[in-house]
């Protein structure tokens, strides 16, 4: 085998020209075994095969830099820098990264997960390199869905001032997660198709070739601004920009690939690649459903089909569900994604109610102040969003919605601990950041059903407001419980008297679980359904008060900022006599595995939790 060759960067070098396509060959067939069982991103990563190895066999890892945008894409580049053998734990607790990690590699330059940030860190890199008299070159690799990310666009603006080499890679398939939108979009679509332009382009050249003084000539064609491609493609966006264009390109062609890394690396300031690539290349599967293999879970390789069928709903079902009925019910609510029509549940809203459906593409922070605009206008928008990326919009949260109060909804996805993408996707701090905000109200239900009533109290609600829930099955537990949303109250669930559990959301479930465990031993004990982050009810705790000697809160939030710390700020202010544990996750990130797992890890399991309920009591 080819890829048995290879145990370190640089070894791709050594592979002669005639095994390119085995070795990209092996490298799928690898991917997809091992993601089968692991679970992962497959479709991104079998897309750039071909232009991973060409950037490998033309710069020289790590003394060149590739910043890779997001970094789902970078499992083949792992490959080719020795880590073959980290495969076998992709993604789980203690194992290898999905992600490029600084701390796995010094091949990895620099941490990423989110889109639209790697033009940004590479001019970083590239002035870093300069200020310190350093050489080697810098690379950063974007696809064209994160050219909807107005921070691409920055970076650009900025690249423009280059006069030291700067290579950017366009990883053109035509899909963020699901398919591209937008002016971007569609000006890509006229590069790729245009063959008058690049047949006319190489029939130019190399009749100029052919003549004396013509390569003269067909080099300072490809110099100008005013050159062959201004003539056939008005407005040249990349060069009128002070970018130099290169392409477009067969992102799956080796040969093809190094000659215009060649051509690249001559450009004095910033020049784009623009590389033609198809997401899930070599995979039929991944072919016909790239969105579906964006994130796989483990799957059958010969069907492409998931090995753990779902049996329940997940919370992203039933907000679609009741999305649906929202929609029917009230033709002023509008649904907002940000390139995640599926991954949020609102393909079925965009399918019976497409005139009031908008997809803008990765743009959180657009999303938030066009969602502001609806609500000026009117309208009753829901921004269904993971609690990550929402984090990329706080100042268009607080300045373009809080500020003026507008009836915004924040369908807050991914809440919480979400496993396997590890630091930079756990949606963790979103209590913290928005609770920040005045004006912004914050909710998060038990279980799928309150999951349904607290959205229709959302649309109802006159002023901003969030609606936070996890990630996975939703949870049926505690049906019989289902009184009415009331503005800024809690729900007593079970009350009894010493112990309060206070629970947040998806912890109202586990604290289910360790009142059964205190019970059990002989303890007495109230559950309490927070249902609001902000306001806190404090009505709840000046009664409970009385007869508890210890609150417990439970949040699948960072401490700081987070409900325990509210509620253990109220009881001192008023100085009532109750001791509190706060049940948080570490003010710090976590990283990558399963959730299960994790929640042991951090010590907001069942178990962990009880145990240190007993220690507390006991000290009482």
């Amino acid at each position: 085998m080819v890829l048995e060759k290879i145990d370190q960067a640089g070894d791709i070098k050594q592979i002669p020209p005639e095994e390119y396509r085995l070795l990209a060959e092996e490298i799928r067939s690898f991917l997809v075994e091992k993601i089968s069982r692991t679970g992962g991103h497959l479709a991104s990563n079998l897309g750039v095969v071909e232009l991973t190895m060409a950037l490998h066999l033309c710069f020289d890892f790590p003394k060149d830099k590739v910043v890779w945008d997001v970094g789902h894409q970078a499992y083949t580049h792992k490959l080719l820098t020795g880590r073959k053998a980290g495969f076998d734990e992709l993604r789980k607790y203690g194992g290898m990264s999905g992600f490029p990690k600084r701390k796995e590699s010094d091949c990895d330059c620099f941490d990423t997960g989110h889109s639209s940030t790697s033009i940004s860190a590479g001019i970083g890199l590239v002035a870093a390199r300069d200020l310190l008299g350093e050489s080697g070159y810098v690379i950063s690799v974007i696809g064209d869905g994160a050219l909807t990310g107005g921070m691409a666009y920055e970076a650009l603006n900025n690249a423009s001032l280059l006069r030291k080499n700067f290579i950017i890679v366009l990883n053109d398939n035509n899909m963020s997660i699901a398919e591209n939108v937008g002016g971007m979009s569609e000006y890509l679509n006229g590069l790729r198709t245009n063959e008058r332009y690049t047949s006319f382009k190489t029939g130019v050249e190399q009749s100029l070739n052919r003549i004396p003084g013509g390569v003269h000539l067909a080099n300072q064609l490809k110099k100008t601004k005013s050159g062959i491609k201004q003539l056939f493609i008005p407005g040249m966006f990349f060069e009128d920009m002070g970018v130099t264009y290169l392409g477009p390109v067969d992102g799956h062609d080796v040969g093809k690939l190094m000659d215009v890394f060649a051509q690249a690396k001559r450009v004095r300031g910033a020049v784009l690649v623009h590389v033609l690539t198809r997401k899930g290349e070599g995979y039929a599967p991944a072919e016909r459903h790239p969105a579906r293999f964006h994130g796989a879970e483990p799957f059958d390789i010969a069907t492409g089909l998931p090995l753990n069928k779902r049996k329940k709903a997940n919370y992203q079902d039933v907000f679609s569900t009741c999305m649906v009925k929202l929609g029917q019910r009230n033709d002023k609510v509008v649904a907002i994604t940000a390139a995640m029509p599926d991954g949020t549940g609102l393909k079925r809203f965009k399918n019976l109610y497409p005139d009031r459906f908008f997809d803008v593409g990765i743009a959180e922070e657009h999303a938030v102040t066009f969602a502001a605009g609806l609500a000026a206008g009117g309208m009753r928008p829901i921004f269904a969003v993971y609690s990550s990326f929402l984090q990329r919009a706080y100042d268009q949260v607080l300045h373009d919605v809080c500020i003026q109060n507008l009836p915004v909804v924040f369908a807050i996805d991914r809440a919480g601990l979400v496993g396997s993408d590890g630091e930079t996707h756990q949606g963790i701090f979103d209590l913290s950041y928005l609770s920040s905000i005045p004006n912004m109200h914050i909710m998060a239900p038990k279980n799928k059903w309150e999951l349904s009533d607290m959205l229709k109290f959302a649309v109802e609600f006159d002023g901003p407001i969030a609606l936070r829930y996890p990630r996975g099955e939703a949870y049926d537990g505690l049906k019989e419980f289902r009184c009415p949303i009331v503005y800024g109250k809690s729900e007593i669930v079970y009350e009894e008297e010493d112990i309060a559990l206070l629970a947040v959301g998806s912890m109202v479930k586990t604290a289910e679980q360790v009142r059964r465990k205190l019970k059990e031993i002989g303890y007495s004990c109230t559950l309490v359904n927070a249902r609001f982050v902000k306001p806190i009810d404090t009505d709840v705790l000046d009664e409970l008060a009385g007869s508890h000697r210890l609150f417990v809160t439970l949040e699948e939030n960072v401490a700081s900022g987070g409900y325990g710390e509210k509620v253990r700020a109220y009881l001192t202010e008023k100085e009532l006599p109750v001791r509190t544990l706060c049940v948080t996750l570490p003010d710090e990130y976590v990283e990558h595995g399963n959730v299960a797992l994790l929640y042991e890890e951090v010590g907001i399991d069942a178990e962990s939790v009880t145990k240190r309920i007993i220690e507390k009591y006991i000290t009482c």
